[in-house]
């Protein structure tokens, strides 16, 4: 992509995980309202397994990533490489069925235990 060591450290992340949320705070501790309503999200999709990446204790991801995807807030959702996007993108797509087919499509097991 670029020589860019930081998006370089993205890439990896987003490649070796089928999932990769970049957050603020953790799956188990979120630190933003934001970051817990996607890891909710996920998990009410019965999706445990997936990487989360605290951006608050690292700036130059915390930063990178903004520029990476050219998306100016956290949390960002990866599936399969593909950026899906933040908070209200996410809430949106699964409360319209749209997240639950982009998993299917790629693949990535869920079971939906209840619109949020």
């Amino acid at each position: 992509m670029s020589d860019n060591p930081t998006f370089a450290r993205i890439q990896a992340e987003i490649d070796a995980n089928p999932i990769t949320l970049f957050m603020k705070g953790s799956k188990k501790i979120p630190q933003c309202g934001f970051s817990a309503t996607v890891a909710t999200v996920l998990e009410r999709l019965g999706i445990s397994e997936y990487r989360d990446i605290n951006v608050l204790a690292d700036p130059e991801i915390r930063e990178g990533i903004k520029a990476f995807s050219d998306w100016p807030t956290i949390p960002q959702l990866y599936i399969k490489g593909e950026f899906v996007g933040g908070c209200d993108i996410v809430r949106e797509m699964y409360q319209s069925g749209e997240l639950q087919a982009l998993l299917k499509e790629k693949n990535i097991p869920f079971t939906d235990q209840a619109a949020a």
